[in-house]
């Protein structure tokens, strides 16, 4: 992988994919810190139900789905940086307002601001293209990858946001993002710059165009188990690690840390099952880019499979359900690297559009994944059902590949300039 990396030196340009990558990082993480939060804001509002706290959690992951799309039609109109900038007044804007009005704010304005953190997540739209179109084809894995990495976020929220929660109260993790959100936008403001390329301005029809093409729909497909079984989990993790081993995780934190609050302890195993998935995403990257995306991806899947199914069929023991999990979020962040290390070779010229369009069906992979686990736990009492359900889910991603991968190889493959 270091040969990989260092492919990178004296090409492209190095502030912008910084930029976009601290960019993304800082996004994921508040697109998703409502997560590791859900349980302090529930009981300080005065209770929410098992349903309304699904949807709060839901909805960011929804609307950054939509709004990826939206995004993507601005990266083409717009470019890449004004859209940023546009997007990250919004988050701040949110962010701002929730923490003055603190633990006063009512359910639908929570409503309001987890929607309007969806502009965090739809960064997705906006990061990967605008790093992207300064490498060439066979370098697209990777740099994806780091760019992509920034949903190491999540991990951030889930150390820190229940400690400061404890400490100063929920609000006051919105004062950080806010005061970050600010920083950020000066600092993308400074450093990335739009490619010098010339780009097609793009219209409805070019959309409708490009759901015409097969291809969008199983890369779709793809990234709807890959990105949306990662982000679906991550969302999820606190709330199924408090289900299913609270008693594991007091004892540990009681003898260990000497932690009494579960909530924070939740918070540290979430982050460390998270932190695979976020980090390996470039690994993934670089790996397609060796072997190639496809087969790269029947790996990946084909791990997430096998576990998943573990993971539903046998009450694990606790630290061993943290390592099958770990290892679930591990394999779904370098499919995450897998899938676009395909995508900008097969849609080069429509890379911006694109990244809207399979970014949407990422999230809402995503969403299914969080409402499905509900669904299970509400109706069963547990998680076996949402989880195999998931797994079948691969299966079904696994079978499109072996339908795709010879029409691939032997057609856009051929002068795609990196490995299919």
């Amino acid at each position: 992988m270091i040969k990989e990396f260092k492919a990178l030196k004296g090409k492209g340009h190095t502030p912008t994919l910084l930029a976009a990558f601290l960019y993304f990082d800082f996004s994921f993480m508040v697109w998703t810190m409502l997560g590791p939060l859900a349980p302090e804001i529930a009981h300080s509002i005065g209770g929410l139900s098992a349903s309304q706290i699904s949807t709060i959690l839901a909805l960011p992951i929804l609307g950054g789905a939509i709004l990826r799309i939206i995004l993507g039609f601005g990266v083409d109109n717009l470019g890449p940086k004004k859209t940023a900038l546009i997007a990250q007044t919004i988050v701040a804007s949110a962010l701002w307002y929730a923490y003055f009005r603190g633990v006063d704010i009512t359910y639908n304005e929570l409503l309001a601001v987890a929607f309007s953190l969806g502009f965090a997540g739809a960064s997705f739209a906006v990061a990967l293209p605008q790093a992207g179109q300064w490498y060439p084809p066979n370098l697209q894995g990777v740099v994806m990858g780091i760019a992509g990495a920034g949903n190491i976020g999540v991990v951030i929220d889930f150390i820190f946001a229940p400690k400061i929660a404890e400490l100063w109260g929920w609000p006051a993790v919105f004062l950080v993002g806010a005061i970050l959100s600010t920083f950020i936008w000066i600092l993308y403001l400074i450093m990335a710059k739009d490619a010098n390329i010339n780009t097609k301005k793009r219209t409805l029809k070019d959309y409708a165009k490009l759901l015409k093409d097969k291809d969008t729909w199983w890369f779709s497909l793809f990234y709807a188990v890959s990105f949306g079984g990662f982000v679906g989990f991550a969302s999820y993790m606190k709330i199924y690690l408090m289900d299913v081993y609270g008693e594991d995780m007091a004892k540990f934190g009681l003898d260990f840390l000497k932690e009494n609050n579960i909530k924070v302890i939740a918070g540290y195993f979430g982050a460390l099952t998270i932190f695979a998935g976020a980090v390996l995403r470039p690994i993934g990257g670089a790996i397609a880019d060796r072997m190639g995306g496809v087969k790269g991806l029947y790996i990946f899947y084909g791990v997430v499979a096998i576990l998943t199914i573990i993971n539903a069929m046998f009450t694990l023991p606790f630290f061993v359900a943290i390592l099958v999990l770990f290892l679930i979020m591990a394999n779904l962040g370098m499919a995450n690297g897998a899938v676009f290390q395909l995508v900008p070779q097969r849609f080069a010229k429509e890379i911006g559009i694109m990244t809207g369009v399979v970014g949407c069906a990422g999230g809402l992979g995503g969403t299914a994944l969080i409402k499905t686990l509900g669904w299970s736990k509400g109706a069963f009492n547990g998680y076996t059902e949402g989880f195999l359900i998931f797994a079948g889910v691969v299966g079904i991603a696994l079978i499109g590949l072996s339908m795709v991968k010879t029409r691939w190889r032997t057609t856009w493959g051929i002068s795609a300039g990196g490995r299919i």
